[in-house]
């Protein structure tokens, strides 16, 4: 047998022992679950007569009263049935929940008003309603509180304790418990939770839409649903793996409803009929109301979340600012949407981490907070934020987000595709264009896929950066490395032919090309690892709810926020900013005309050329925080 036989044959065999172990694993623990608990499948009445479907796993154990974890989910609670008890490792429930089933909490898990086997009628991001009049003045507050109230009152062998936690989705129903809280609810931990649609999280940043996180999304999960059922999801067959091609084919957005929806999936007809901030965007957000907040809160989120983490940073900001008594602390660590709670995460894509996140976050961050406040375990003794430094790769215990000792850093953009420390003194004209086509945009990925990698927020750039449609700017190698935290406003200066158009900004670290040592690393040599990016839509560059045509041609001012950054770029590393105006088909493509986008025609898309200035008169930087690493 040749070597790289043998050398196959064990990978297989070590596939197959993983994969038996962790079946093992599995049947053992449905084995516990079955013999350490009772299962009760209920429908509980809301004060409006509706009736929610709760499953409440019950610990048999009667030597001591036992804490509530709930979770409120849009996307069913299988397996449906008191006979069939759920899997830890094999189904939605990570084996995080195995730590609170070993400590004998009791786990209430709820279908949400108008879900699958839930009454009523759903609507998405339901609006809270501040004065209610009546029993018919419902929200996901008094729904959470109308389960809670019961939960304590008919569940056996509890210690009317109650903890709420869920992610994403299920975040903005976490949050949504705090908000007026039952008595009973001690502590609550909104993970990456859905906070402000249209603001920035998941379908829309800065007035650019997020066509695959909407379109997949709404085509699984959007449909009408006239009656209780165990199955409230459909699929849908792309019909190639190739999602640029997919929704290139498509065209303008309103084909999405022609071609496939048909005026059956409302949310996506609502996103349609209010592309820009209103009343309807403003009664979904759950900011305003992250006021009285009693329970104890934790908020959790990801650096390389490109789903919710806005919705981390702005809830907890919302609770820090408004609560001044109640205890409320950040998590942040190095990790995609929701993968906090997987088994053995310690890297993304190439990118490793060096630890064992996952088992850190729930041994000594998740499981304590809740044991503490649920159960009187012993204080964990909690920073006011736990956030995980990339580059350094190392989890900081701050006082304070962002930390107290930054110390703002402009970096300028130059001539000769330069990033620089000092206002650039070049001629009054200076600066760089691209045409943008949106017949041949910008792909966000280098990979051939219809639903985004988790990966792609740190994919090496290398493949966007040989475009000619891509700005690229560059500082020369560090002499010391630099650590910044918090937002990153971006003041571009700049100009279309057109009189609208889309600025993406992404920022790197780009990896020296020698001196890894290691042949794991050679692919790194020279790797541009994506931090951050984000996209302004250039008619909302004053206000998202009245967008304003850009004059053609004219240096313009295009300012705007992208999202929290703790990171260290190493000795030898630099810096590096991209600019370009399609990142498809993560953000649909601008038609370069200042039309309702939303209702656009195919015939609407132009190509459009841009200019970005780094003149001492037009001066493009970055304002970033700089962190004072000195002891």
């Amino acid at each position: 047998m040749s070597t790289f036989l043998r050398f196959f044959a064990i990978l297989i065999v070590l596939g197959i022992m993983v994969t038996s172990a962790y079946s093992q694993t599995a049947i053992q623990d449905s084995i516990f679950i079955r013999e350490h608990y009772e299962k009760h499948e209920y429908q509980i009445p809301m004060r409006d007569g509706v009736k929610l479907f709760t499953a409440v796993y019950v610990p048999k154990d009667t030597t001591e009263l036992h804490p509530i974890l709930m979770e409120r989910i849009p996307y069913g609670i299988s397996p449906y049935g008191p006979e069939k008890y759920f899997r830890l490792f094999f189904n939605r429930f990570s084996n995080l929940w195995q730590k609170y089933v070993r400590r004998n909490y009791i786990l209430a898990f709820q279908d949400v008003r108008g879900r699958f086997m839930s009454e009523g009628t759903f609507a998405d991001v339901r609006p809270y309603i501040p004065q209610k009049k009546s029993k018919q003045d419902i929200d996901e507050s008094t729904d959470a509180y109308d389960t809670i109230d019961w939960l304590i009152k008919n569940i056996p062998r509890n210690n009317e304790r109650v903890g709420v936690k869920g992610i994403s989705y299920d975040g903005f129903y976490a949050t949504m418990a705090s908000i007026d809280a039952h008595p009973a609810v001690k502590a609550i931990s909104p993970q990456a939770p859905i906070t402000q649609w249209m603001g920035g999280d998941d379908f829309n940043h800065n007035g650019a839409f997020l066509l695959p996180h909407a379109f997949d999304f709404l085509m699984k999960n959007g449909w009408p649903r006239p009656q209780p059922t165990m199955n409230d999801s459909r699929t849908f067959n792309h019909g190639t793996p190739d999602g640029y091609k997919f929704f290139l084919d498509l065209g303008a957005l309103p084909n999405a409803n022609k071609k496939f929806m048909h005026d059956s999936v409302a949310f996506w007809n609502e996103i349609m009929r209010h592309g820009m901030w209103d009343e309807y965007w403003e009664k979904r957000s759950v900011l305003p109301h992250l006021k009285n907040i009693k329970p104890a809160t934790m908020v959790v989120g990801g650096w390389f979340d490109t789903e919710n983490l806005y919705g981390s940073l702005q809830t907890y900001m919302g609770i820090e600012r408004n609560n001044t008594d109640n205890k409320n602390i950040l998590i942040m660590g190095p990790f995609s949407h929701n993968r906090w709670a997987a088994n053995e995460e310690d890297s993304l894509g190439l990118i490793r981490f060096g630890h064992n996140l996952t088992k850190y976050y729930a041994d000594s961050i998740e499981v304590p907070f809740f044991d503490y406040y649920l159960r009187d375990k012993r204080h964990p003794n909690f920073a006011e934020a736990t956030i995980f430094l990339t580059g350094a790769n190392e989890w900081r215990k701050l006082d304070s987000w962002p930390p107290k000792n930054i110390k703002p850093m402009n970096i300028y953009l130059s001539e000769g595709e330069k990033l620089i420390f000092d206002i650039p003194k070049g001629t009054i004209s200076a600066y760089d264009e691209y045409t943008s086509d949106p017949r041949k945009p910008v792909p966000y990925t280098a990979e051939n896929r219809h639903w985004y990698n988790r990966a792609f927020i740190v994919e090496d750039q290398r493949f966007a950066a040989r475009r000619p449609d891509v700005l690229v700017y560059q500082t020369s190698p560090l002499t010391e490395p630099i650590t910044i935290a918090g937002s990153i406003e971006v003041n571009l200066i700049g100009s279309t032919s057109g009189t609208d158009c889309d600025w993406i900004v992404k920022v790197i670290d780009v990896f020296p090309d020698t001196g890894l040592g290691l042949k794991s690393n050679y692919k790194l040599g020279g790797y541009q690892m994506l931090l951050r990016g984000d996209v302004l839509r250039a008619k909302f560059r004053n206000s998202l709810s009245k967008p304003e045509p850009v004059k053609p041609n004219q240096p313009t001012s295009f300012p705007f926020v992208l999202l929290d950054i703790f990171h260290q770029f190493k000795k030898g590393h630099s810096i590096m900013v991209q600019i370009q105006s399609t990142w498809f088909p993560m953000i649909d493509r601008n038609p370069g005309k200042f039309v309702d986008i939303y209702h656009a025609k195919d015939s609407d898309y132009q190509k459009t050329t841009q200019r970005v200035y780094h003149s001492s008169k037009h001066v493009s930087y970055l304002k970033v925080n700089v962190v004072n690493e000195k002891k």
